[in-house]
């Protein structure tokens, strides 16, 4: 749920949005401040990780179409390195969303 609202808000608040989905993490998972945390930054970090999974796909995809089987393999692993590029540059965003998790938490226990 932190994730949707971060990717809805961002357009309007782009680095608020972050701490504003984190805080919707928090409050859903209840259990404290730490759970609240860890809650906002995998909501923060979910949407690297889905944009690695779909590099991946698609560049394999790309490849298969343009150098058969062993396209495919060399587009997997172009898709990996981008997926992985986005997943650290995605961690500013996760670190941002494990605050307002964390403040999320804080309020409802």
């Amino acid at each position: 749920m932190g994730f949707i609202v971060t990717v809805a808000l961002t357009p309007v608040l782009p680095i608020i949005a972050h701490l504003i989905g984190g805080f919707v993490a928090g409050l859903i998972a209840r259990g404290g401040m730490g759970r609240g945390a860890l809650a906002g930054f995998i909501s923060g970090i979910f949407g690297g990780i889905v944009l690695t999974i779909l590099a991946i796909l698609f560049a394999g995809a790309i490849g298969t179409l343009f150098g058969g089987p062993i396209g495919a393999f060399l587009g997997g692993l172009i898709g990996l390195f981008v997926g992985l590029l986005v997943i650290i540059v995605s961690v500013l965003g996760a670190i941002l969303s494990a605050i307002g998790g964390l403040i999320g938490g804080a309020i409802v226990k």
